[in-house]
């Protein structure tokens, strides 16, 4: 049968995932010559076949791919025919605009986990083995196509045995860039302060342990930045961590060794195991084991019913818990508000934190954070997109017409890149309130650009004047053309872009702040849109913000604003949790900021409704970190509790003071707030039955394991996002499919 010459292109996520390899094999089994590479838009493949072998091969190509690679398109032509004496891998082809994808860091493979215990294996023991099917990636990469040359391996010269495991096709660790072994890998060392500890590498580890088990917090450096870590059965190891750490009640995440050890700790249903045991190792809340009090009582998730489990997904992880068998406390390394720290130096703004630090010298290149999720009816919900997830392509549901930059916003910030029908999202950034946070934003941006060759045409932002990411969009893109896209509105086009929605939604976005058109502070909002315009048809009844910021943070001040609006200076004088947090002067003066409406701004929020809740219920009335009192009330919801409170409703104004008077007159808390968040459920049922539309629901209140539990049992076919976040880290994405309007 006469032979031909195809060339073949293949996009994705195909490289750094032994594509390469892969392919050589094929061409072994179905005896074609040819030649594969690596290019700036993915992989590149050359063979001398007949049209039947070149279908059988093109069929082993989609079906047959390496575990972590993903393929968006496979595409072949017959060229001018060449002259192949065999297979050949050949070197990479750089030239073009870059458009494959960064592979995200994967957590070890069992081939590699089973060496790694191997006492006949020359690896055994080895804190960095890897091979081409798992380990670091976009924490090393300096830029795309993705070799050695281009990662902080570059440093690393490797020895005559790993070369020859490096070069041979038919080896797990051909091209695989991370690798090296005891004689010319990475190397630990456990430093006190600032001084290193003279002890030997095969040591290291057992006394690490030993000093877990003393009771010390250890940071340490793992793929993308330092954990603080402490024995998690250890009360006073977990005491002082809080105290250290400033961080009174905010649940920890705990590291287990593996589902044996995780199922002590937390009931996990199937979808959760398979999340925790993916290769992406994320963060899954999971319900506490009810006879555990250990974990509520001793400081791991205070007054809290769930717990963030995830398994170890590096090889020093594995050996820390293995030797501790024990689980450990793994909270990321960072001063509060501020990215995760990614090296010595920033590592020293925590040395009041920490007893020793587990050190090794493979240089973080782009930080990122643990992915965090969470399971609500069967379903995925992202809440912290980072490490294992991104950065990941996501295809958009049309092509948009120039290269976009979407600077997101200015809570648990993410950016973006668009151009042709995809998206880039970066991984989870953090808050932008510091100097700090604002260099590590600015950072990830000049990566994405350098890495894909990125030249925006367009820059799209939130309406907000005072977020960073407006003020950076500003200022540092003259001649550019920007584009302002409405925080809740973007909320919406994120889901609609993730699950290529292309009609007309009804979208609700529920969440503590948004710069809303009229200049006030939005956060309760029903929009029927697409991703042309869009219409606010409805919201919840504005309220003030007494202190503004300040009443983000002590709900207190929220519901008092809510009582002055029911009752007005009357409300002084009722006996209430509110009331009672309040001095005499303190009432008399916001009092008159709520009269006079000084420093107090005008919000729609369901988020700040929630604050006011556990304000009037006595639950919380000054947070320590956000969502508190989302949470709290999470946790007195009753099943058993049926009905809902009466809201008002004319003209798109959904009156929430009739719901806040008839709570006030609860006598049980459980009570009130389970019929508080069924009140929520009917609004959102109310106005479901106005719009013949697909439901959309995106926005941080979202976050709410119950509140969303029920709407999706009360409307099944409602429509969330499962690999974008519903809070602010998901507002990207929509931005960039927002720049259309």
């Amino acid at each position: 049968m006469e032979h031909f010459t195809y060339k073949i292109n293949i996009t994705g996520t195909v490289q750094g995932v032994g594509f390469r390899p892969f392919v050589y094999a094929l061409s072994q089994r179905h005896l074609v010559a040819g030649t594969v590479s690596n290019n700036s838009k993915g992989v590149e493949i050359y063979v001398n076949a007949d049209s039947i072998t070149l279908k059988q091969f093109l069929i082993a190509l989609e079906y047959e791919s390496p575990l972590l690679a993903t393929i968006d398109s496979i595409k072949h032509e017959e060229v001018d025919y060449r002259e192949f004496e065999d297979f050949q891998i050949i070197e990479t082809e750089e030239e073009g605009e870059v458009t494959v994808n960064i592979p995200p860091d994967v957590s070890i493979c069992s081939d590699c986990e089973k060496e790694l215990f191997d006492p006949n294996n020359r690896r055994y023991g080895h804190p960095f083995i890897t091979c081409t099917n798992c380990g670091v990636r976009y924490s090393i990469i300096y830029d795309l196509p993705y070799d050695r040359k281009q990662t902080s391996m570059k440093f690393f010269e490797m020895c005559k045995t790993c070369d020859e495991e490096y070069n041979n096709p038919l080896d797990r660790r051909y091209h695989a860039q991370p690798i090296g072994c005891w004689d010319c890998g990475p190397t630990l060392e456990l430093r006190i302060r600032n001084e290193e500890l003279r002890i030997e590498q095969s040591e290291i580890v057992d006394k690490t342990v030993q000093l877990l088990m003393d009771g010390n917090i250890i940071a340490v450096k793992g793929v993308g930045g330092y954990h603080l870590m402490c024995d998690a059965t250890n009360v006073g190891a977990i005491a002082k961590l809080r105290e250290r750490k400033r961080r009174p009640s905010k649940p920890f995440a705990v590291m287990v060794r593996d589902m044996t050890m995780a199922r002590k700790w937390a009931v996990i249903n199937p979808i959760e195991e398979k999340l925790l045991c993916s290769k992406e190792r994320p963060i899954v809340l999971c319900k506490i084991v009810d006879s555990n009090e250990q974990i509520v009582g001793h400081g791991i998730a205070p007054n809290i019913s769930r717990i963030g489990l995830f398994l170890p997904y590096t090889p020093l992880h594995l050996l820390l818990l293995t030797k501790l068998n024990r689980p450990l406390v793994a909270t990321s390394a960072n001063v509060t508000d501020e990215p995760i720290c990614t090296n010595l130096e920033e590592l020293e703004k925590l040395q009041g934190v920490y007893d020793y630090v587990l050190e090794h010298d493979r240089q973080i290149i782009n930080g990122c954070d643990d992915s965090v999720l969470m399971v609500v009816k069967e379903q995925q919900v992202m809440l912290r997109r980072a490490r294992g997830y991104a950065p990941a392509s996501v295809k958009l549901p049309f092509e948009l017409t120039q290269n976009a930059l979407a600077l997101g916003a200015n809570q648990k910030s993410t950016i973006a890149i668009g151009f042709g029908k995809e998206a880039i999202l970066s991984p989870h950034i953090g808050d932008l309130n510091s100097i700090g946070s604002v260099a590590y934003y600015e950072k990830n941006i000049e990566t994405l650009k350098r890495i894909y060759d990125f030249r925006p045409q367009i820059i799209i932002h939130d309406k907000h004047p005072q977020y960073e990411s407006t003020k950076y969009a500003k200022g540092n893109h003259k001649g550019l053309p920007l584009c302002e896209v409405q925080h809740h509105y973007a909320h919406i086009l994120g889901v609609m872009a993730e699950k290529q929605i292309r009609g007309k939604v009804l979208g609700v976005a529920f969440d503590g702040t948004g710069y809303g058109d009229d200049g006030h502070l939005w956060g309760g909002e029903f929009l029927v849109c697409d991703y042309d315009a869009y219409e606010r048809v409805a919201h919840l009844n504005y309220f003030k913000l007494l202190g503004g910021a300040k009443a983000i943070k002590e709900p207190k001040r929220v519901a008092l604003s809510l009582l002055f609006d029911l009752y007005g200076e009357e409300a002084m004088r009722l006996d209430s949790p509110t009331i009672h947090a309040f001095t005499d002067v303190e009432l008399r003066t916001y009092y008159l900021s709520w009269k006079k409406g000084l420093n107090a701004p005008l919000s729609s929020s369901v988020g700040r409704l929630f604050d006011a809740v556990a304000s009037l219920l006595g639950v919380c009335q000054v947070m320590s970190f956000e969502g508190e009192s989302g949470m709290l009330l999470e946790e007195l919801y009753d099943t058993s509790v049926a009905g809902h409170y009466s809201f008002g409703y004319d003209d798109g104004i959904i009156d929430v003071l009739p719901m806040v008077k008839a709570l006030l007159e609860e006598s049980d808390a459980t009570v009130a707030v389970s019929k508080f968040f069924h009140t929520l459920v009917e609004m959102i049922s109310m106005m479901h039955s106005k719009y013949d539309l697909p439901l959309v629901l995106s926005g941080g209140v979202f976050q709410n394991r119950v509140l969303l539990e029920l709407v999706l049992e009360k409307i099944p076919k409602a429509i969330i996002a499962n690999d974008i976040p519903p809070n602010d880290g998901g507002i990207a994405l929509g931005q960039v499919v927002g720049s259309l309007v």
